[in-house]
């Protein structure tokens, strides 16, 4: 497996639809597997075939989920690996922050659905279907967004949440 670089924003790759996948075979495994470790490298949650590059409708989510009563306990991690993911069903309204690792350094408060059923194709070509709320309702959603040429701050609706955060004061968006 090998750790795989994030194309950032300007790229037109990262603005393309991405191409459906006829079938997950050995190379789409590998891509996966790449996408997998190449999240805790990057510091964030998830990743979008367009963000290393390749524009296939794949994503692949690895985060720990914490208990909020508890911040000393360890957290069961959570992972998906779907070809051509799509939301199937959204209900309920969330806004918060977020950022991307192809914009490093900017968050923004984006409209979401609070819950969503997503269906895709899993790593042995089975159709799955997933349902999720709150934070991974939101990265799935977010996710889902790169593989049609959407960044997050195509849906921040006030601008002014719109910040850096990051190392660099000096950049700009």
């Amino acid at each position: 497996m090998a750790v795989l670089d994030i194309v950032l924003e300007g790229d037109p790759r990262l603005r393309q639809k991405a191409v459906r996948i006829r079938q997950v075979d050995a190379s789409i495994r590998k891509l996966a597997d790449d996408m997998y470790e190449t999240i805790p490298v990057a510091e964030g949650v998830a990743v979008a075939a367009p963000q290393v590059g390749v524009t296939r409708r794949l994503i692949v989510i690895r985060y720990v989920e914490t208990d909020e009563d508890d911040e000393d306990a360890e957290g069961e991690e959570i992972t998906y690996r779907l070809a051509n993911p799509e939301i199937v069903r959204g209900n309920g309204n969330q806004v918060g922050l977020e950022g991307c690792l192809s914009i490093p350094g900017w968050v923004g408060e984006v409209p979401r659905f609070e819950s969503v059923t997503v269906k895709g194709t899993d790593m042995e070509n089975k159709a799955v279907r997933v349902k999720a709320s709150g934070y991974l309702a939101r990265i799935f959603q977010h996710e889902i967004d790169h593989l049609d040429g959407v960044l997050f701050t195509d849906r921040v609706e006030d601008k002014e949440t719109l910040k850096f955060v990051g190392d660099d004061d000096d950049q700009e968006l």
